[in-house]
């Protein structure tokens, strides 16, 4: 089961776009009948649909993922190694920058 569905958090971001339950349904490729058991926690609710859902509401699909009780899978090895690498990039240009001045 979901960990805490926020339906109060989802339906005022659908509020704000002007967008019903309906349209969120239907980007996740579900049934009204199935989001409205995620709706009430008794659902739950795979990454491919959150990420449909942060798609048409515009936020991160961790906030998505978050507000939707479903916890992201972890970051792959390839995925860790590119955000280390980044790290470095930006430490070694700000280590430039300093030898510089």
């Amino acid at each position: 089961m979901a960990l805490f569905f926020d339906a109060p958090w989802y339906d005022a971001r659908l509020a704000e776009r002007g967008l019903t339950r309906a349209v969120l349904a239907a980007a996740a490729g579900l049934a009204e009948a199935e989001l409205d058991l995620a709706f009430k926690d008794q659902r739950e609710l795979s990454m491919r649909e959150v990420s449909a859902f942060a798609e048409l509401l515009g936020v991160t699909t961790a906030e998505a993922a978050s507000r939707a009780g479903v916890r992201p899978p972890p970051p792959s090895d390839s995925q860790r190694i590119a955000a280390l690498e980044a790290r470095i990039a930006a430490l070694e240009a700000e280590l430039a920058a300093l030898k510089r001045r």
